[in-house]
């Protein structure tokens, strides 16, 4: 069985995450295939260069991710044409790990975390979705604090996903994260229940 995990920035998607794992579950991370894509000598890094200049490296060759945030946070555009550079390639990669988990132990539940799955519109490629919720105003509160962001910038980085009540109502499975994470726990752990897995 295989899951795909999403929510909002900042709502909790890596302690569920970690709870599924913990579990047993085989956890494949889009955003660590993501920065994976980002390393030094693959084509998406240069393909990256190419596209948005020199600037967005570190003089040792590596990507300056918050050179590029600055740019693609505040103009749409921009941000299209990263994601262009980047979805097919993390794409690819999330479902060749996929299969070969799923080959290894067809028993054993997959959970591919990826923050942008239904604004990439990557929802019809696993049997369910499991959302991560917490209210907007708590969403925005967790990403300053966490990220040590001014409001406008935390505010443009949600602007820039889908809106999480949106998510809510799509969402197969929702894990509301909210509370503590006691509650979070007992909620993970009834769905591992309802679903028998072992």
């Amino acid at each position: 069985m295989n899951i795909g995990l999403t929510g909002g920035i900042a709502t909790g998607k890596s302690t569920v995450s970690r709870m599924l794992a913990g579990l047993g579950a085989a956890v494949l991370d889009a955003d660590a295939i993501a920065r994976e894509i980002m390393e030094p000598g693959h084509p998406v890094l240069a393909a990256v260069r190419e596209r948005f200049g020199q600037g967005v490296l570190h003089p040792d060759g590596t990507l300056n991710r918050k050179k590029l945030g600055e740019i693609v946070f505040s103009h749409p555009a921009e941000r299209k044409a990263l994601e262009t550079l980047t979805h097919p390639a993390i794409r690819a990669e999330m479902k060749r790990r996929l299969d070969e988990l799923e080959a290894a132990d067809p028993h054993r539940l997959v959970v591919a975390d990826i923050p942008l799955l239904y604004e990439s519109g990557l929802d019809p490629l696993y049997e369910e979705i499991m959302v991560v919720y917490v209210p907007r105003e708590l969403q925005l509160s967790r990403l300053i604090q966490r990220d040590r962001l001014s409001l406008e910038a935390a505010e443009q980085r949600l602007s820039a996903q889908m809106d999480i009540e949106v998510k809510k109502e799509r969402a197969d499975i929702l894990i509301d994260n909210s509370g503590g994470l006691d509650e979070t726990k007992r909620q993970i752990d009834v769905f591992w229940r309802d679903k028998g897995l072992r």
